[in-house]
């Protein structure tokens, strides 16, 4: 089974709801059938690289609301990750644009360390005290070498603005398919939608519904005991 999540680097309930998900995973009976894909979703696409400002000044003014109101947020978020195990700074983080961490995704799901990379990302980004977005591309370097990635490779895709582009717009424009108008989004063998950071029980039972859903084999045609070769060998003919 294939559960495809939508998400951004800069959603904190794209952060809670991951570890909702993986809590709800680790329970599952046939959780090494999982195959689980991160796909590209930008909250704020038309933030210029290098546009970075504080997480509460672009709440007060994305949204209209009062700087009491946006801290009293972040602090409600910070409840809510602490519960899933999770460090979470409520103040002090900063805000920016996002396309070239996910082309980064999209090069280490290639060479299979996308999760390790956007774990990294989700820690950097939520709980230490260094930023994200201010530091430059070295920073990027720098966390990508901890999931196990080259760095010469990371700074020749952040050198190449169009390296990776194409398959974050195309995740954009998929989302936009599907009906997701927000993150995180899952998608269960392209069959069950989940929207949002979701309690565990919720991730749980819609795993069990695909799974059980799941077509199966039948057989036709010919006979039962034709020859056939399996994991002890070959069946050796008799006639």
């Amino acid at each position: 089974m294939r559960v495809e999540i939508w998400s951004d680097i800069a959603c904190p309930w794209c952060y809670v709801g991951k570890a909702r998900f993986e809590k709800a995973l680790a329970a599952f009976p046939h959780r090494d059938q999982v195959e689980v894909v991160h796909r590209s979703f930008e909250l704020d696409p038309g933030r210029a690289k290098g546009d970075t400002q504080p997480v509460i000044t672009m709440l007060t003014k994305k949204y209209g609301m009062s700087e009491a109101q946006a801290q009293a947020g972040e602090d409600n978020l910070g409840a809510q990750a602490a519960a899933e195990g999770l460090d979470y700074r409520t103040r002090g983080r900063d805000h920016g644009n996002t396309f070239d961490l996910h082309r980064l995704l999209h090069f280490a799901k290639e060479q299979g360390r996308q999760d390790e990379l956007i774990q990294v990302f989700y820690r950097a980004n939520f709980a230490e005290e260094r930023s994200l977005f201010t530091e430059g591309d070295e920073r990027l370097v720098e966390l990508a070498v901890e999931a196990g990635l080259l760095a010469a490779d990371i700074r020749k895709i952040l050198a190449d603005p169009e390296a990776y582009a194409d398959d974050v717009r195309a995740d954009e424009r998929e989302a936009a398919e599907l009906g997701a108008n927000g993150v995180p989004f899952f998608v269960l063998d392209r069959k069950y939608g989940v929207s949002g950071a979701q309690p565990s029980e919720a991730f749980a039972q819609a795993l069990t519904q695909a799974w059980g859903e799941r077509p199966s084999l039948k057989l036709v045609g010919g006979s039962d005991e034709a020859e056939a070769c399996g994991p002890d060998g070959c069946a050796v003919p008799q006639h």
